[in-house]
């Protein structure tokens, strides 16, 4: 069984967490049933974007790494105190744990922030929100910011908006299994294959 461990921090987006709580879940029913999903946030309790309580299944403490094969950062709004929680070090030693041990890593949005900020992403290849802004922050952590919807550098997948979300999450399921497999996940979920 392949497991992915989805890093929620608070205010994260709903719609771009829930991409890989679909497709990794489609996957582990209808699929080739090879992958699960697991939740981990700095607080047994966190908030989303427009504050929906949710409940995780660990904390950072909990987490073995090696037991995981991929890592996946939904982004989410400042106004809800996202970088709080993704720029806290039990968040980036959690991502540079997964970067080290060579785990795949994929983001969506301003989830690539954190993964700037943790070093990970130094010298490579990147994108986050198309936004003035966040593309200086990202560059300023010494990323080579790629104005394209979703860049792959080194077994790390960033992407720019929520229009990504459900290709980095297919692009996840493929590296994980294969694109036979994807592609049979995608037309049960009624989607075109690429």
């Amino acid at each position: 069984m392949k497991k992915v461990l989805l890093l929620l921090a608070d205010g994260f987006e709903i719609f771009e967490a829930s991409v890989f709580i679909d497709v990794i879940g489609w996957n582990l029913v209808e699929g080739d049933q090879s992958t699960k999903l697991f939740t981990c946030g700095l607080q047994k309790e966190i908030k989303s974007s427009f504050d929906q309580r949710f409940v995780v299944d660990y904390l950072p403490s909990d987490i073995d790494i090696d037991s995981f094969d991929a890592l996946a950062v939904p982004g989410g709004f400042e106004l809800y105190g996202f970088y709080k929680d993704a720029y806290d070090d039990k968040f980036l030693d959690l991502i540079r744990g997964f970067k080290a041990r060579k785990k795949l890593i994929a983001s969506i949005c301003v989830g690539a922030l954190p993964l700037g900020k943790s070093g990970i992403l130094q010298a490579k290849r990147g994108t986050t929100y198309n936004s003035t802004v966040r593309r200086e922050t990202l560059q300023g952590f010494g990323v080579n910011v790629v104005n394209q919807p979703l860049v792959e550098d080194d077994n790390i997948i960033t992407s720019w908006n929520p229009s990504t979300a459900l290709e980095v999450a297919f692009l996840l399921l493929e590296k994980l299994t294969s694109k036979t497999n994807t592609d049979h996940v995608r037309q049960l979920m009624g989607f075109e294959t690429k």
